[in-house]
């Protein structure tokens, strides 16, 4: 293959790759944010927090697959806490009781992480098996980054058949259409939307552990996936998982690329895709709330 060629095909795994995690954090914010209507400023800051939890399982077990299993879980736990003791009591203040609560925890997670670990960069070893390169049609591949995408696209079939096959997602989605109308036939909602709160937490924790090899784990690991997934959120469309996904897919690529190809410019580039986006369709490629 001709080696230009290969150039290209490799920037696009690594954008597919970047594309699948900021699909779980976004999937996980288009649930909070998209679905429930809840303005969660902290999400990324969990992102964060959750990679940092995976290296500390690594350092205490030495097994990256303990930290993929454990770390996303303890971060939904202090979602669902975040949710249930804070949020519920700023939720008559609207969206501005939530700007400002969710940005002084993210603020709290930021401070904390500094104090507890420090302010370097806290390398994470991906598991030997995924190390290394696989070669496909005359090409070699990094292993991790084409496990990224499988396991992002598995996630992801899972969260569909759930939120659409099921009569848990049925009773989700009808919760965020009619909170009132679901709680008059003795569905606990409060409960429902503790659930989903948590599941969009985890996903945003399955991401952080999932890219700490890839980026390693700084404080600043926040800003930018942060960024970026509410940019996927706004511009696939509130509560579409659909929407979601090719956003992530186009954004990972617009990264991967224009880091390549136009890095001075990198910095911008999702942001005209959004301003164009929007532009064409207000409501975003997949709207489906006002």
């Amino acid at each position: 293959m001709d080696a230009s060629v290969a150039m290209y095909v490799a920037q696009g795994i690594h954008g597919l790759a970047y594309g699948m995690v900021l699909f779980l954090v976004a999937s996980g914010l288009t649930l909070i944010f998209g679905m429930m209507g809840v303005l969660n400023l902290a999400h990324a800051s969990f992102f964060m927090l959750s990679a940092y939890f995976g290296y500390q399982m690594v350092a205490w077990t030495g097994s990256f697959w303990a930290a993929l299993l454990v770390a996303p879980v303890i971060t939904a736990v202090f979602g669902i806490l975040l949710e249930r003791f804070l949020l519920k009591k700023v939720h008559a203040f609207g969206h501005m009781g939530e700007l400002i609560l969710t940005v002084g925890v993210s603020l709290i997670v930021l401070d904390g992480v500094k104090a507890v670990w420090g302010t370097e960069s806290l390398p994470l070893k991906m598991p030997p098996v995924l190390e290394g390169l696989v070669q496909i049609a005359g090409m070699q591949y990094p292993i991790y980054r084409l496990f990224i995408i499988a396991m992002a696209l598995v996630l992801l079939g899972i969260l569909s058949l759930v939120l659409f096959k099921t009569r848990l997602g049925m009773v989700v989605r009808a919760a965020v259409s009619d909170a009132e109308m679901v709680n008059a036939l003795g569905i606990n909602v409060p409960l429902v939307f503790m659930f989903v709160f948590g599941v969009g937490t985890w996903m945003a924790g399955v991401a952080g552990v999932a890219i700490a090899p890839i980026l390693t784990v700084f404080p600043g690991l926040a800003d930018q996936m942060g960024m970026d997934a509410f940019i996927v959120v706004v511009v696939g469309g509130f509560g579409s998982l659909g929407g979601a996904f090719l956003v992530s897919i186009i954004g990972g690529l617009i990264s991967s690329y224009g880091v390549q190809f136009l890095s001075q410019y990198a910095a911008v580039l999702m942001f005209v895709f959004m301003a164009v986006a929007l532009a064409i369709k207000p409501k975003g490629l997949f709207g489906e709330r006002d």
